[in-house]
């Protein structure tokens, strides 16, 4: 395959392209084609058609080209060949998939699967797969590959560069070599640049880079990606308890792990319940829908309940005061959205490690700067919409428009201040806790801020009117 960033013809004009070719029956060229193109467009063209299509096209590409494909395909698609494929031909395209795609495919197999497929691999690939399959797949371990080329400190730049055709690792993974000992005790690292630019003779000990960024095998995943971000890293190396190079994270991914955990954080954010076997939202039924969002639904709704026994308690004053009804929406919004807004940033900051625990202090009295200026400039325009909007309302006799103006603007700003307490709180609360901040959803905030801005409202009504 031609490196991805030779490629100038934009992708949709390159499905277009493949497309055409397969109606013309132009098999020659379209063959050529997938030579040539990136990897990713082929495998997205391939995964519209029939699994037989799919096989007969892999079929008519050298064994390197069929691995590349096959590990860009969705996870859907390669089981489906795996079922489709007899063991030994499926054990040769597997045998060229990478490595850390590999483990998780094999991963995705029955024990009965896995046993069947075993005796088609040789010793390398099978012991590679089941030494990256051992290892959960939220660590370090279980993200890496074993895709990357070591050297020793003694040789010379000749004889290591030598020794890298021999490990022969993609083009994705060569940017970084690895210098180790004969026990792969990591002592370092050099780029490829320093090998070709420095001269044959001179030794790798002289170019050596001592002092590198390292993943710990069980690592949180997330951690290692947050490692690679932070220092703009081409791939990152896992080590082991003695310090053993074992496996390589590239920043592809890295990325993909960034981007499963922002989609993890945003859906528990809105009240859904994830599963790591997710597929995508078209290829999820939709039960398994109703059952990942039925749990925040019904236990916000029961608790709700608490909303309208709180109306039901000041039904007197709202009988009295019907101008209260029509700000009590106006009030709910304003006290959800400052919630929610305060928990997005809070829950943001802590997933970015810009904040830590023992900054809560700090944190809330940021926030209640923050929500002050919000208080005032919210009650402001609240006193002059009920002042110009709501003149013609019929008032129980000795109070006027502007008092009940005031009324209702103080305790929207109090709502105000109180939610945006609340919502930086409460991720905090839980993150103290030692759970994830992410599982206290917008849905949940605003329920909660619902029933104290409901009780913050006819509180300071009864209070200013004077009613018991």
């Amino acid at each position: 395959m031609a490196p991805d960033d030779t490629i100038e013809i934009p992708e949709p004009e390159n499905q277009e392209l493949l497309q055409d070719l397969s109606e013309k029956g132009n098999t020659a060229e379209l063959v050529e084609m997938f030579e040539e193109l990136p990897t990713m467009d082929v495998a997205e063209f391939m995964e519209e058609k029939p699994i037989e299509e799919v096989i007969e096209f892999l079929h008519k590409l050298d064994i390197e080209d069929q691995g590349r494909i096959f590990s860009d395909f969705s996870q859907t698609i390669q089981l489906k060949l795996f079922h489709a494929l007899d063991r030994r031909s499926f054990a040769e395209v597997f045998a060229h998939m990478f490595s850390d795609i590999r483990a998780d495919l094999y991963q995705e197999l029955s024990k009965e699967e896995q046993i069947e497929l075993l005796p088609y691999l040789n010793k390398k690939v099978r012991e590679d797969v089941l030494i990256l399959s051992a290892y959960p797949p939220e660590t370090a371990g279980g993200i890496m590959t074993t895709d990357f080329a070591t050297i020793f400190a003694d040789m010379s730049a000749a004889e290591a560069l030598e020794k890298i055709r021999k490990d022969a690792p993609s083009k994705e993974m060569i940017y970084y070599i690895y210098v180790v000992d004969h026990s792969m005790v990591m002592k370092g690292l050099v780029t490829l640049k320093d090998l070709v630019l420095h001269n044959p003779k001179d030794k790798v000990l002289e170019m050596l880079n001592e002092f590198f960024v390292y993943a710990e095998v069980n690592e949180d995943r997330e951690s290692v990606a947050q490692k690679i971000e932070k220092y703009d890293l081409v791939a990152i190396p896992v080590l082991n308890s003695l310090n053993q190079l074992v496996g390589v994270v590239s920043h592809e991914e890295a990325i993909d792990i960034i981007r499963a955990e922002q989609a993890e954080d945003f859906e528990k954010f809105g009240g859904i319940m994830t599963s790591p076997n997710d597929d995508e939202y078209l290829q999820t039924s939709s039960f398994h829908h109703f059952k990942k969002r039925v749990v925040w639904v019904v236990s916000l709704a029961a608790i709700g309940i608490i909303s309208g026994m709180i109306i039901s308690a000041y039904q007197g004053i709202l009988e009295s005061f019907i101008i209260l009804a029509m700000y009590m929406p106006m009030m709910a919004a304003t006290g959800g959205n400052t919630g929610s807004q305060a928990a997005t940033v809070i829950i943001r900051s802590l997933s970015l490690g810009e904040i830590h625990d023992e900054d809560w202090p700090r944190i809330i009295f940021k926030e209640v700067k923050i929500s002050l200026m919000l208080s005032i400039t919210v009650a402001i325009l609240t006193y002059l919409k009920i002042a110009f909007l709501s003149y013609h309302a019929l008032l129980p006799t000795g109070f006027s428009m502007g008092y009940i103006a005031f009324t209702i603007s103080l305790a929207i700003a109090i709502q105000v201040i109180t939610s945006a307490i609340i919502g930086a709180g409460l991720p905090l609360i839980v993150r103290r806790m030692g759970g994830d901040p992410a599982v206290v959803a917008s849905p949940a905030i605003s329920t909660v801020v619902d029933i104290t801005g409901l009780l913050i409202y006819f509180s300071v009504a009864s209070y200013t009117f004077g009613i018991s």
